[in-house]
């Protein structure tokens, strides 16, 4: 019975097929927020002032706050340097995550952040990410060097640790917003006039955790590949 519901799930969020390639609500979904986020820098950065009104004072204020946040994982200097890579994670997660809290959310169309093949996704771009930035700084005998310190035998376990990084972030996304998904919609059956107010509420604030969590692992992740700031 477990097995028909998850069938019939998975169906459901197919919306049409090119050939043998099926393209379901959360692919549509997930450029739809690209291609809007990709509008919206267009018209943030067309028209740049030295004298800022009230629109660029606020986002240039909002990359500032984001950049200090992220200097106090990984370093003022490697804040700067990855803060593109860094930005770009943490605001396609957080409006996939909020596009959850919009009308039609689930049949509609589908939020992202809360299919298991999107986490997987960002979480197999940042292991690369962080590999590819480490062998770029330290050049790749230098870098390879990090999997024997502070000892030769720590090689395994380093090992170990790089393997389960790109699982563990992307069954922390998902679980969190599949399962907010999930007792969200279980309670709002049995208290259906308060407390689906109070979970909107609370999701505000749980889809923006959930961002910052990510992207402060991911900025660990690239600190200690790079190495500290001279």
């Amino acid at each position: 019975m477990r097995r028909d519901i998850e069938i019939i799930e998975l169906t459901s969020n197919i919306l049409f097929s090119i050939g043998p390639l099926e393209v379901t609500k959360t692919v549509v979904t997930m450029w739809v927020i690209i291609v809007v986020l990709g509008f919206v820098s267009w018209l943030a950065t067309r028209r740049l002032k030295e004298v800022p009104g009230p629109i660029q004072s606020a986002a240039e204020m909002a990359v500032t706050k984001l950049q200090d946040y992220f200097a106090g994982n990984m370093g003022r200097d490697n804040a700067r340097r990855y803060f593109p890579v860094m930005a770009t994670y943490f605001i396609f997660i957080v409006v996939s995550n909020y596009s959850g809290l919009l009308p039609g959310a689930g049949h509609g169309f589908a939020v992202p952040t809360a299919n298991l093949s999107t986490t997987a996704g960002l979480a197999v771009i940042a292991f690369f990410t962080t590999h590819i930035v480490g062998v770029k700084r330290r050049g790749f005998l230098g870098y390879l060097k990090t999997f024997i310190s502070p000892f030769i035998l720590m090689l395994p376990l380093n090992l170990i640790e790089q393997v389960v990084r790109p699982f563990s972030l992307a069954l922390r996304l998902y679980g969190n917003l599949y399962g907010e998904e999930m007792v969200t919609e279980q309670l709002s059956g049995i208290f259906p006039l308060v407390l689906p107010l109070v979970m909107q509420v609370m999701s505000l604030l749980f889809c923006l955790i959930q961002a910052v969590v990510f992207t402060m692992l991911l900025s660990i992740y690239i600190e200690e590949a790079v190495g500290e700031e001279e």
